[in-house]
């Protein structure tokens, strides 16, 4: 084993070398330098603003449904490493793989009945994009290459999901005139509204001869502004795109595996989409992977066609190390009752967050299932707000106007009044 390198140390090459996300290189501020984590906790290896230790209140870029260091999870990645920890996909398979396949057949809506493992979300929904393309080339119809989403929203950062994240306010604004012109319909109100769903309606009816699919976030808008959005649209996108011939694809990458509140949240409007892409707590935040399922029309259509392949396979498609635990993180989630628990979760922010909407500068407070909100009426001043966070012993990461929260579900109600104490200290400071 090397020789331990102080944080000092850790902390001169990180700058040095190190490229953060979202960031410049090298960084301005200076990351916090994380020992180990815990249940919710994230040990610091030098303390910061009087604290040696913060609760993590992002679940990781909401993947850590489980909180850190879970036993169950742990001896799921041992158990397989013990066996393998990675072969390649093409041309083998392995009962991780197959099990976990087999898993969320079951526990996603119908129709979707097959799967195509992917290595992280974005890779997901470019899978589905490729997906709906090859789909509708197969069936002699090339023509219909655009998609088709409504504003403020987020997809990923590779080539065809930035093309469908927000043009303007989302962080792709710089790619404009280089990635593919898609067809944006206005952002979803909170409340249902007929108006805009007719704006819906007429904007796919519009474009049907073009459009390969309609893709958006089911009734939470995450990175592109943590929007929430009335169910009823989802049964009006599924309508509309089985009136036009336009196939249907939910990004459920950050709403799924009980976010919400329910499973998925295509299930608050009991629709389900042609192709659905899943992620980040796939694996309750220990490996990258992520998941994108069709209905036996898309794969058959594909099949049929004059390459009846889907060509794509990334290197680490199906790891049997990353699949073992995803398997055992969703037998978990689905082995207790975790909708009491996100339940639980949403009383507490609803509780401890409502005295934010008085605070100077604050413009909504809102709350959904384990998602909590603060929306400020100008941009975060991101230091002073993560300052402020810390020094009450938690850990949020700010962006543009919002200061919100994606805890754990296993956070308890102390640690939860906690994350809502730093909320407002944040939202106080940022402002």
């Amino acid at each position: 084993m090397p020789e331990p390198l102080s944080p000092a140390e850790l902390l001169r090459l990180d700058r040095e070398h190190v490229w953060h996300p979202y960031g410049p290189m090298p960084g301005r501020a200076e990351p916090l330098l994380v020992e180990s984590a815990s249940g919710v906790r994230l040990r610091l290896a030098r303390a910061a603003h009087g604290q040696d230790e913060l609760i993590d209140g992002m679940s990781s870029w909401w993947s850590a449904v489980h909180g850190y260091n879970h036993p169950v999870l742990n001896e799921a990645a041992r158990g397989q490493l013990d066996r393998m920890s990675h072969v390649m996909f093409g041309g083998l398979t392995h009962e991780p793989a197959v099990r976990l396949a087999a898993k969320l057949v079951e526990i996603t809506p119908e129709p979707l009945r097959h799967v195509f493992l992917a290595d992280s979300g974005s890779v997901s929904v470019e899978v589905a994009v490729k997906m709906c393309l090859q789909y509708w080339r197969s069936a002699g119809r090339p023509g219909k290459q655009r998609l088709l989403t409504w504003r403020g929203g987020y997809h990923g950062d590779t080539w065809q999901p930035m093309s469908v994240c927000d043009p303007e306010g989302g962080m792709h604004e710089l790619w404009q005139g280089a990635l593919p012109r898609q067809v944006f319909a206005d952002a979803p109100p909170a409340g249902y509204d007929a108006a805009y769903a007719d704006h819906l309606r007429a904007l796919i009816a519009r474009h049907a001869g073009e459009l390969a699919a309609v893709i958006v976030e089911p009734v939470v808008q995450g990175a592109g502004g943590m929007r929430f959005h009335s169910p009823a649209y989802l049964r009006v996108l599924r309508e509309a795109c089985d009136a036009h011939d336009v196939l249907l694809v939910f990004d459920e990458i950050a709403t799924g595996f009980g976010r919400t509140g329910t499973l998925f949240a295509s299930e608050h409007a009991s629709v389900s989409p042609d192709v659905l892409c899943l992620g980040k707590a796939l694996t309750g935040g220990y490996l990258t992977m992520a998941a994108t399922l069709c209905t036996s029309g898309v794969a058959d259509g594909i099949s049929r066609g004059e390459v009846p392949v889907l060509a794509h396979g990334p290197t680490f498609m199906g790891n049997p190390l990353a699949s073992a635990v995803a398997c055992a993180s969703v037998d978990l989630l689905l082995g207790q009752d975790w909708q009491g628990e996100v339940k639980r979760v949403e009383a507490g922010l609803g509780e401890g967050l409502a005295e934010t909407a008085r605070l100077p500068g604050v413009r909504d407070v809102r709350v959904l299932g384990a998602i909590g909100v603060v929306q400020l009426d100008r941009e975060v001043d991101m230091a002073a707000a993560t300052e402020a966070a810390v020094r009450e012993g938690v850990w949020l990461r700010p962006f543009r106007d919002l200061i919100y929260t994606m805890p754990p579900y296993v956070t308890n109600d102390e640690d939860l009044a906690r994350i809502c104490r730093a909320v407002r200290a944040a939202a106080s400071a940022g402002a």
